[in-house]
Order: C-alpha cells, then structure tokens, then sequence
C-alpha cells in the first residue's frame, strides 16, 4: 500500500461490465502527485469507462480506486469527488457561449455562486488578478472582453481548461483535448498543458493523436480491451509489438 500512499490517483484490479461486456478488465494504474499521463488506445479500450469511475458517473464492480493515497473514490458522488478536487474536462468544449472569456472565468472561480451572488457580486482585486493570470495561462488576454461563441473550436478548448484550472484542482482529467483542433492549436495545446503540468498540477490526457502525445513528452500508458497493455515512453510503446498489432498498426 506504500505506493498508494504516495500516489495521488490508484486504480487496482478495477473491472466493470454493462450488459455482459467487460469495459474495464482489472484495470491497475499508479498516478504520481504532481505527474502528466497520456493514456491512448484504440476505441473501446476502456478511457472513458475509466475516468468516469475516477470522477464517479460510474461505479465498478470490483477493484479499488483511490485519491491522494487514502480517499476511496467509489464511495462518492460526482459533486463530492469534484469538491476534492478532480476536475474534468469533456472532449465538446462547454463554456457560457452568451458569455465573456472574462465573465466564464468569473462564473468558474472557486467560491459561493448562488443567484443573488451573481446578480449583486462585485469582483475583489484577488479575483480581477486570479483571472488576469488564467487568462495569461490560456493566450486569452486579447479575447477576454469577446463573447465566447465568437472563439475559435481551439480557443473554446483552452477557455474551459481555464475554467477548471479556475476551480483549483489538484488532478486535471482532459478528455481528446485537440480533436478537431488546427495543427498549431494542436502545438499550442500541448504547450498549455506543459505549463500547467510545470505548475505543480497532476494531469492525465486522454488522446488518439500521436504527435500531439510526442510533443507532451510524458509517460504513456496504452490501453487495451480494459487493461493495460503497455507502459512507458512514447517510443518504448510506439516499438511495443502488442501496441503496433492492437493499435499503432490499424
């Protein structure tokens, strides 16, 4: 158990089945605090089975999945897991699109928001500050008085990277970040979750794009049929002869 003590995220042996068919096949994997994953495979290979159990849409069968070394992630709902701080991010950007990058960033910050919050609030400096910074981090000072259905797919992506790093996770959970993306905000994207790995941020990526994945320059855990295939560095995995027959060779 010392290795889940010192880990923030620890999945081990987690299986679930929906109607008969095996989504997850005791499915073990160790995050690291403070450590980028880029997690591949091919479709029905299990990721997005695996992070909604990490985020708890989804409860598994059997298996152990814990945060921080101790806290049992399948006891808790949605909102609790959310509150302890993982946050994550869908492959379809969801922002405020009626919206300023300024105010989604607002709406997002870590704090009380009811209705009359809304209607009445009046933002303090460390709140002007906080989202000069965010906007800083994401390459939308420029944009920040725009509305948000006027960005592009690409900025409507780092906006809402915005909006979660704006809820102060400890563990970033990003879903195809750069499907859909132009080759430069596909670099750009890369470049982000750099930075805010650097920040001290734990991350894991979901993604099917191999340069994209290169560029992240992070250990990669390849998935397959539920479980894990392989492990290691872009290019240990890339010469994986399992990976190149389930994956890489397709």
């Amino acid at each position: 158990m010392d290795i889940a003590k010192n880990s923030i995220l620890y999945l081990d042996g987690v299986a679930v089945s929906f109607d008969g068919y095996k989504a997850l096949r005791g499915l073990s994997m160790v995050i690291g605090p403070g450590e980028m994953r880029a997690i591949i495979g091919p479709n029905g290979a299990g990721k997005t089975t695996m992070m909604d159990i990490i985020t708890g849409k989804t409860r598994p069968d059997e298996g152990e999945v814990l945060f921080e070394g101790s806290t049992d992630l399948t006891r808790l709902d949605e909102a609790e897991i959310a509150e302890l701080g993982i946050g994550r991010k869908f492959q379809k950007p969801t922002v405020f699109e009626s919206h300023t990058v300024r105010d989604n960033l607002l709406l997002a910050l870590k704090a009380d928001r009811t209705p009359f919050w809304t209607l009445f609030h009046r933002n303090t400096k460390d709140e002007d500050n906080r989202i000069d910074e965010l906007l800083s981090t994401i390459k939308l000072s420029h944009r920040a008085k725009d509305l948000a259905r006027n960005l592009s797919h690409g900025q409507k992506q780092w906006l809402e990277i915005g909006m979660l790093l704006a809820q102060e996770p400890k563990l970033l959970l990003v879903d195809e970040p750069v499907a859909g993306m132009t080759d430069a905000e596909t670099m750009e994207t890369a470049a982000l979750l750099r930075h805010i790995h650097k920040s001290g941020k734990s991350v894991v990526v979901v993604e099917h794009d191999m340069a994209f994945v290169r560029e992240l320059d992070v250990k990669v855990t390849v998935l397959h049929e539920g479980s894990v295939l392989s492990e290691g560095s872009i290019d240990h995995v890339a010469n994986d002869p399992k990976v190149i027959e389930v994956y890489l060779g397709r």
